[in-house]
């Protein structure tokens, strides 16, 4: 029972390891490039034919040696060549039952014992009547013999070349088949090793990007959760000053702000990585009014965007970004304040959102803000669209900057 037991162990042990040295052979072959495998293969076909010619060729004449000895004339045989001639048969098997007559024994010469006198041949057709004797000359019948001997050594020669034969096809056949299954295996197999290593690669990288993906979304909930405080204290500020002087004016600074809390507070809280044009131009639309309040008659906004262009999808926070940007560094810097103009349109298969502005531009006035910043949005549009997301900053005529977001053109899901 033990026995039976560990067969069937000890086979899937032997195909356990089959398999693996398939495995590493496949895996191996499939790494190389075709022009390396066929290298590979003319070596081995090279090196096969020189071990074949080393082993195989030439070792019949080496193997057989020849004998010079001449046979044992007193053998029994069917067939006896002697100096007198030929004989067929000459010694015939006793038969059963017959009786073994001993010649009589001649004295010794040094002592009394009698010693046995050796057999006598026998006479032709005396005790074998079937025996054929043909007589030759002496010489005739010793050359005879090496001939019948020579013509024997020369069979066994001719079947230990024919042996080597067979067995350097067969190792010639074995280097064949042996590069044509490594063909066949990186023909079938190796396609599907080298679709594994692309996979395993793609999934690699695509981790990586997915961590650079949640360390550039982190950084930009954290900025989002900041919601500038100096800013929300300045229009608290402002709402209980208007409150003394002018409550209507206050009451519409506070429902603004109101309005503006509403439009960014779900976009922290929903932490998503696309959103919609329209979302984000209400939330601009809340942070404006309350500058505009602020900035009275020093800000002027021209916003152009399409109804149509409202589904379309947009990342989070950078239209917000942008407009603080050309509000910090542009418009409220300037003494007497300008243009903040909004567009959106879509060309070609893109969706191009612009944010231009005719204020003093960018290195006036050092950044303190807590937006975004142009290189996040750099980096978040790489993350999200690769190539066909790009931020363009570029100078506005006569003065300003002119800020332009391109991202594929896509409804929001």
């Amino acid at each position: 029972m033990q026995a039976r037991r560990t067969s069937p162990q000890s086979i899937a042990i032997v195909l356990g390891w089959l398999h693996r040295i398939f495995d590493a052979t496949a895996t191996w072959v499939s790494q190389l490039s075709w022009w390396k495998f066929f290298l590979f293969a003319a070596l081995a076909l090279i090196a096969g034919k020189i071990l074949q010619d080393e082993l195989f060729s030439g070792g019949g004449e080496e193997i057989v040696e020849r004998s010079d000895k001449k046979p044992n004339k007193k053998e029994e045989s069917n067939i006896l060549i002697d100096d007198s001639g030929i004989r067929f048969n000459p010694r015939p098997k006793p038969r059963r039952g017959a009786a073994v007559v001993a010649e009589p024994a001649e004295p010794a010469e040094s002592s009394g014992t009698a010693v046995p006198a050796p057999p006598k041949p026998p006479e032709p057709g005396a005790d074998n009547p079937n025996e054929v004797h043909i007589a030759l000359p002496p010489q005739i019948g010793e050359e005879l013999s090496n001939a019948i001997e020579m013509a024997v050594n020369e069979a066994a020669e001719a079947k230990v070349t024919r042996y080597h034969k067979q067995a350097s096809t067969w190792f010639k056949s074995f280097v064949t088949l042996l590069v044509l299954g490594l063909f066949a295996t990186k023909a079938l197999v190796g396609g599907k090793k080298r679709a594994e290593a692309q996979t395993q690669t793609a999934n690699a990288a695509v981790e990586r990007e997915s961590m650079q993906r949640q360390l550039s979304e982190a950084k930009m909930q954290m900025m989002q959760a900041q919601v500038e405080p100096h800013f929300l204290f300045n229009t608290l500020a402002s709402v209980e000053y208007l409150i003394q002087v002018d409550p209507p004016r206050a009451s519409a600074m506070q429902s603004s702000l109101i309005q503006y809390l509403r439009a960014v507070l779900p976009q922290m809280r929903d932490n998503v990585v696309v959103t919609n044009l329209g979302r984000e131009v209400d939330m601009v639309k809340a942070y404006l009014n309350l500058l505009k309040m602020r900035m009275e008659e020093r800000l002027t906004v021209e916003l152009q965007v399409p109804e149509q262009l409202r589904s379309a999808a947009f990342p989070p926070m950078m239209l917000q970004s942008m407009v603080e940007n050309a509000i910090k560094h542009g418009l409220e810097c300037k003494p007497e304040g300008g243009t903040l103009k909004i567009v959106a349109e879509v060309a070609g298969n893109k969706l191009r959102v612009i944010v231009a502005d005719d204020g003093a531009g960018f290195g006036v006035v050092p950044s303190d803000g807590t937006g975004l910043g142009l290189p996040t949005i750099r980096e978040r549009l790489k993350l999200l669209h690769g190539d066909k997301g790009q931020l363009q900053i570029a100078a506005n005529s006569p003065s300003g900057v002119i800020a332009t977001i391109e991202v594929p053109y896509q409804l929001s899901t």
